[in-house]
């Protein structure tokens, strides 16, 4: 089965829950495990939060792109900006690294995303925005492989 859904909305910080429900519910149709889930919704959480607060810096007229694709029990997840861009990424994917101390922000989004998916892939241009691309297998891909 191949499927695929698009979300555009403003970079306002309540749209950050519409953006993990509706990546929630499109995805249920695979029939994930809660913790699948439950990763899932957290890694959209952290990416379009990422976008809002750093690549936007909490400016409501940002857009935040999310495109979700399912294919073969894998889901593909892009979460993109038009914002400032991170300057270094390898120092932007350490643990407890944040940009934005002063908003008690924990440095941890980047390292969640890799714990929860398979695959994590950063593009970024300064003054044109982040791409974040995130990939799960599935349980049932996993046992078809076995």
């Amino acid at each position: 089965m191949k499927n695929e859904m698009q979300l555009k909305f403003s970079s306002l910080s309540q749209n950050e829950s519409f953006a993990r429900v509706a990546v929630a519910s499109f995805i249920a149709q695979l029939d994930p495990t809660m913790d699948e889930l439950t990763e899932i919704k957290t890694v959209v959480s952290e990416a379009v939060t990422n976008a809002i607060i750093h690549g936007y810096e909490n400016n409501p007229d940002g857009v935040v792109y999310v495109t979700c694709r399912l294919e073969d029990h894998v889901v593909y997840l892009t979460i993109k900006d038009e914002g400032v861009g991170i300057d270094d990424i390898e120092t932007a994917r350490q643990p407890l690294f944040t940009t934005k101390p002063d908003l008690e922000r924990s440095g941890m989004g980047f390292t969640i995303m890799e714990n929860f998916m398979d695959e994590v892939q950063i593009e970024s241009k300064k003054n044109e925005g982040t791409i974040v691309r995130l990939t799960k297998h599935l349980t049932k891909s996993k046992a078809l492989c076995n």
